[in-house]
């Protein structure tokens, strides 16, 4: 797969003033939008026909068309390559065109992607540390942190990439290598539970961006206080809330058995406040799919 294709917009060298407020940091981004007539068909034909149709027919259906989205979310529910796949601009299957490009989902995902890594820049340049480093725990290839150290202007900021997927860093190397960020960040194999003993010095940044919507509120809560334990007063975690404003989870759970667990920012926050963070402020992308979500070590 070509690592060039398929890019979100985004917006270059463009870091604010240290201290501006969050609200401000997205209002440029451009996103990804239905028009009316797409959102009626939709919600009154598309959603119900693939969440009631037997669903043993779409698979065979999605097996026979040779789906790469579909076949990546059965060996892997929710795993890196499927994010890649809705990710990429040139899908080699027409299943996979069709499903990234009528799918909200996918396109919530793109819109994550431009919004996260936003955020992710903001927050990086923000820091008051001479050399900013972020911890991205179920990180995949990083796509999201290779945007924001790309539209950062501290040129010094570095990231640890977390995930169990070894495959996963194969191409997150070379996405790194090919976008000149290869030198600023470091692949870690293993368990994001297991996070304590990753550490070689406290992240001024935590991202966990695209993993909360997998684990259960024990598992969610575990983690982020493991973290908070080693995190300076002030550092910044970034995560997300998931609804079920796609429309399609029946659809997920029968055809793709993708297990999905929807909060509101509010539930999150609240987890991610006994953890020992506080101070949010929450950015919709506009499916009202995901909220981007920052809290701060207190």
């Amino acid at each position: 797969m070509d690592l060039r294709r398929g890019e979100p917009i985004l917006v270059q060298d463009m870091a604010e003033p240290r201290g501006t407020s969050p609200e401000s940091w997205t209002t440029d981004l451009v996103f990804e939008r239905p028009g009316a007539l797409r959102r009626a068909i939709k919600a009154g034909i598309l959603n119900p026909l693939v969440n009631y149709f037997p669903a043993p027919i779409l698979r065979l259906a999605l097996r026979l068309l040779r789906s790469e989205l579909a076949a990546s979310n059965w060996t892997d529910p929710g795993g890196w390559r499927s994010m890649v796949i809705s990710y990429d601009g040139e899908r080699k299957r027409f299943a996979d065109r069709l499903l990234c490009t009528l799918g909200t989902i996918p396109m919530a995902l793109r819109n994550r992607r431009v919004l996260g890594a936003r955020i992710l820049a903001r927050l990086i340049d923000a820091s008051d540390q001479p050399a900013p480093h972020v911890l991205c725990l179920g990180a995949g290839p990083g796509h999201i942190i290779t945007d924001a150290l790309l539209q950062c202007r501290r040129r010094e900021a570095r990231a640890t990439l977390v995930d169990l997927n070894a495959d996963a860093f194969t191409y997150g190397r070379r996405l790194a290598a090919q976008k000149g960020t290869g030198d600023r960040v470091r692949f870690v194999q293993g368990d994001v539970r297991d996070v304590a003993g990753m550490l070689e010095q406290p992240p001024d940044v935590v991202k966990m961006l695209g993993i909360c919507e997998y684990l259960s509120d024990e598992q969610v809560a575990s983690i982020a206080a493991t973290v908070a334990r080693r995190m300076r007063r002030g550092a910044a975690m970034v995560f997300n809330s998931l609804s079920e404003a796609h429309g399609t989870d029946r659809f997920f759970r029968r055809v793709f058995r993708l297990q999905m667990i929807h909060r509101t920012p509010g539930h999150l926050q609240d987890l991610m406040r006994a953890a020992g963070f506080t101070d949010f402020s929450a950015h919709a992308e506009p499916l009202g799919v995901y909220h981007v979500i920052v809290g701060r070590k207190g």
